[in-house]
């Protein structure tokens, strides 16, 4: 399947771009663009069969993640599901292209979980053509379904007559990564963003929580609270790589998925990027997510393993102290022993650093 994948995206000529560009990117986006790429994420007719388009498992009302709060998405087939938790595509698009930090050992940047995708135009392809996503054969298949869509003759009004599928593809692409860079999906309109400016006030729980998020619980030390390079804000991730000892979700359907799809059956482990570059000593590691929007967000980890909030910030401070309250690491090796698993967090501060944690949700409202 990854053989396939990169084939495709070559063929759509997508593998020249950065994840992020310059700060003009996501500030002068032209708004037909953006338009047809929003019309493109909510078109149901590009599944196969049709009734499932990109909202359908990042849905705007849940931080563009999945619109019923599923530990996995279903595909566009009956009882057809993949190996991993829909993320949030919110803040997604400011990851860096993936490049390897010497000095941290640690990769760094791309896009999905694992960071496979370069960029966003070629995000776009995977789940098109994935017989366990949105189920489509071909770009041929696709690129039909996209000159029969109402907004083709937008798309073709600016990008030009495509020569190919795989131009049209890669016209469609771009539409849709414009989408994802706006505003729309990439908001900065949490509570935290008010009071950064001193619009409004912390409670005296968010101020305590936001005190051990920098310092006690470690958060910031991957969830940084550095401005990012390119918008100048905070996206609450390092866009790194880490194995934090995430259990396996024993109810996790992929299990009893067909063996074509998944061979292993019942004893499949998820070993992230380590498969992505062939590196045994990065598997069972998933990129850091950002803390943005994670109130609404769950379940929680690349498999769906945590329901609330509150039992991932449990997780984080007692993993190692033998409670018996998690199962063990779905990957036991590579585990990040040094910045969570003991952090002699008392419940008043669990739930004082859960309570900062909600200020990160957008749209506030007073």
């Amino acid at each position: 399947m990854k053989a396939n994948f990169y084939f495709t995206a070559v063929l759509f000529g997508i593998f020249t771009t950065s994840c992020t560009d310059t700060q003009s990117e996501y500030t002068n986006i032209p708004a037909d663009k953006i338009a047809i790429g929003k019309a493109i994420f909510f078109d149901t007719n590009l599944s196969n069969p049709i009734g499932q388009a990109c909202a359908s498992c990042h849905s705007p009302e849940k931080a563009f993640s999945d619109p019923n709060n599923a530990a996995i998405s279903q595909g566009a087939l009956p009882n057809s599901f993949g190996k991993r938790n829909a993320p949030s595509l919110s803040y997604n698009v400011f990851s860096p292209l993936r490049f390897y930090n010497e000095v941290d050992e640690t990769y760094v940047g791309g896009l999905f979980l694992d960071g496979r995708a370069l960029n966003l135009q070629e995000q776009f392809i995977h789940p098109l053509l994935n017989p366990i996503e949105m189920n489509n054969t071909s770009a041929a298949e696709v690129g039909n379904k996209i000159r029969n869509a109402s907004y083709f003759s937008n798309l073709v009004s600016i990008y030009g007559a495509a020569t190919s599928d795989s131009a049209l593809l890669s016209y469609a692409a771009d539409a849709l990564s414009k989408y994802q860079k706006s505003s729309e999906v990439n908001s900065f309109t949490s509570k935290f963003d008010y009071a950064s400016k001193g619009l409004v006030s912390y409670s005296e729980d968010e101020k305590k929580g936001l005190n051990l998020f920098k310092d006690k619980a470690k958060c910031a030390l991957c969830h940084v609270l550095d401005g990012d390079e390119t918008t100048g804000k905070v996206l609450f991730t390092d866009f790194t790589y880490d194995n934090i000892g995430v259990p396996r979700n024993e109810m996790h359907p992929f299990y009893n998925q067909p063996l074509s799809v998944n061979p292993e059956g019942i004893n499949f482990i998820d070993l992230g990027i380590g498969t992505i570059v062939n590196q045994p000593q990065h598997n069972g590691k998933f990129k850091v997510p950002t803390l943005r929007n994670i109130a609404i967000t769950g379940p929680y980890f690349h498999n769906g393993s945590f329901s609330t909030l509150k039992e991932v910030i449990h997780f984080y401070n007692v993993r190692d102290l033998n409670t018996n309250e998690f199962g063990v690491a779905e990957y036991s090796q590579n585990l990040n022993v040094t910045e969570l698993g003991n952090l002699q967090l008392t419940e008043t501060e669990e739930y004082q650093l859960e309570t900062f944690l909600l200020t990160l949700t957008d749209h506030y409202r007073k």
